[in-house]
Formats: C-alpha cells, structure tokens, sequence
C-alpha cells in the first residue's frame, strides 16, 4: 500500500530519524506538478547508482554521511550539508554511515 502524501499546509516532519533509522524506509513526502520531496534513507554501503534526471535536485544529508559522485569528483555531504545539482548531471550516491537524506527534485513540464 502506498503511503500518503503530504497535502498544502500538513506539517512534514524531517528531524533526524536517530535510533529508529535502521528500521525506516525511503519514501515520498509529497508531488506537486512541478515539485517532489522524499526522504531517502541509505543504510550504511548501500547507494544510488549513477544516474540523472531532467530537472534540478538538491541533496540535503539530515543524518549520518554520503558520498556523492558527480561532476567528476567524489565529495563527503555530512549532516547539515546540502548540495544543489543542474538537470540531466550524472550523480551516484554510497552512504558511509546509515543516513537519511532530503531530497528535492524539480520536475520538466511537458
């Protein structure tokens, strides 16, 4: 079944999981046309592989740390650091340590 989505005005909480994230899931907090939110939740050497989409993203790390593949370099996106990525950039993500991840993409109108 799949969960709810958020509607306008809902509070989303996004603090960090804690304890309770080994036995979290990613999911998707709310889509708008033009708009989508999930929080990803990357246990620790699991990942993304490379791939891109057509709009901005931005990758908020809430907790723990990743590393993120793109532009042809690798960098450490710890707790509190957020990085923005242009439409259609290759980008991988490995999660050194169990995190959960914000994730913001904005969608191509057709």
């Amino acid at each position: 079944m799949a969960l709810p989505h958020a509607t306008s005005g809902q509070l989303i909480d996004v603090r960090p999981l804690g304890p309770r994230i080994t036995a979290s899931v990613s999911n998707a907090l709310f889509k708008a046309p033009q708009l989508e939110l999930m929080r990803l939740v990357l246990p620790r050497g699991k990942g993304m592989p490379e791939h891109s989409v057509p709009g901005a993203v931005t990758i908020q790390c809430l907790e723990g740390a990743i590393e993120l593949h793109a532009h042809q370099k690798t960098q450490t996106v710890k707790a509190g650091e957020l990085v923005y990525l242009a439409g259609g950039e290759p980008h991988a993500l490995h999660a050194l340590e169990d995190s959960s991840v914000l994730l913001t993409l904005l969608l191509q109108q057709h």
